[in-house]
């Protein structure tokens, strides 16, 4: 059972992000922007000016008590000590923001909006530096590259995801869903069943910077790798019966989270079938080894499942969450010393569930 964490909406909440000292954010439909303690306790909670949809939070990794908050054209930057008043604020996309992302040297922020463009911010110039355009349609999810500060990865509502280089003002890689599952045609639909489009909507990229995530309309998770100046497909399995809405990996390793419109949440572990193509040896790859082995012996909770694959090779999820409401944004962050995922969706509150043996 989720523990639930309430009282501090009074709209669905769009988003979720966590400091590394246990503080959590939440960004809500309305303006709504509140933070709160390890436990679920209020902390603070502030309105914005024109009540736009607060749909992206991140805090800063250096300084925690700094939170970027993104809301209708508009990014916010705040001390979540003192909510009032935004220590500053950028006007730079001409849409509604849909997504952030600091890189890790924390000198740049990109946003990502429903025009399809990607603004990147120079956070010590306060100017923009880059503004990247190729998406045709609504730019949904962003994320930059760990150990690579000039590298970042989008994806969109045009079906399409890309690799970018910001030296360079095109994309290096662009793939389009729709088009590779046509030519692949991996598995025969049922009689009567609807091929959804595979409009792209979350982006999430491994802590070794070189694997990345991406979850559709279609209900499927991609793992692509990326070689040098272009990515290859790894793996692409049906996650979910509805669409997928987001997909988060946990850090340091290859478990990866995803949440579908289904009101499923589930968690896989996708580092076997990323070994069996890429087997040099690392310390990611090893440490997940062991901890593939412990969950075997323990044999999982109720929802679990103990192997990673059926008999016909076809991947499973590790966990199964039947969460019952359409997830808006997944989370996973240390509470106590132990590993939860937290969950907004078309509710005001907060779920939070234990993944210990995790």
């Amino acid at each position: 059972m989720a523990v639930k964490w309430t009282g501090g909406h009074s709209s669905p909440i769009l988003c979720l992000n966590a400091s590394q000292e246990g503080l959590v954010a939440s960004g809500a439909e309305g303006g709504d922007l509140v933070v709160w303690g390890k436990d679920g306790t209020l902390l603070g909670h502030t309105c914005f000016q024109g009540a736009e949809d607060v749909t992206n939070v991140l805090f800063s990794p250096s300084c925690p008590t700094k939170l970027y908050a993104s809301h209708g054209e508009t990014i916010s930057i705040l001390d979540v000590r003192s909510l009032k008043e935004p220590l500053d604020d950028f006007h730079v996309n001409e849409e509604e923001i849909n997504c952030l992302s600091l890189n890790e040297t924390e000198n740049l922020l990109a946003s990502a909006d429903d025009s399809g463009t990607i603004k990147i911010l120079d956070l010590e110039n306060k100017k923009i530096s880059r503004s990247l355009k190729r998406h045709s349609n609504i730019c949904s999810s962003v994320a930059f590259r760990p150990q690579r500060p000039q590298s970042l990865v989008s994806c969109g509502l045009d079906m399409q995801v890309m690799l970018w280089n910001l030296r360079k003002a095109r994309p290096l890689w662009i793939t389009n869903l729709q088009e590779d599952e046509t030519e692949e045609m991996e598995s025969p639909q049922s009689p009567g069943q609807l091929l959804n489009p595979a409009l792209a909507h979350s982006v999430s990229v491994a802590s070794c910077g070189n694997v990345f995530s991406c979850g559709a309309e279609d209900g499927k998770v991609r793992i692509f790798r990326v070689m040098g100046v272009k990515c290859e497909q790894e793996l692409g399995f049906k996650g979910h019966s509805l669409g997928v809405s987001q997909v988060c990996f946990l850090q340091e390793s290859y478990l990866l989270l995803t949440g579908g419109n289904d009101g499923k949440i589930k968690l896989w572990d996708v580092s076997s079938e990323i070994e069996k193509k890429h087997k040099s040896p690392s310390k990611l790859t090893h440490r997940k080894k062991t901890k593939r082995a412990a969950y075997t012996k323990q044999g999982g909770g109720t929802h679990a499942s103990v192997t990673g694959e059926d008999e016909h090779g076809k991947i499973l999820p590790k966990l199964s969450i039947e969460h019952g409401e359409k997830v808006n944004w997944l989370l996973s962050t240390k509470i106590k010393g132990y590993r939860n995922i937290l969950v907004a969706d078309q509710t005001s509150c907060i779920s939070v569930y234990p993944l210990k043996e995790f």
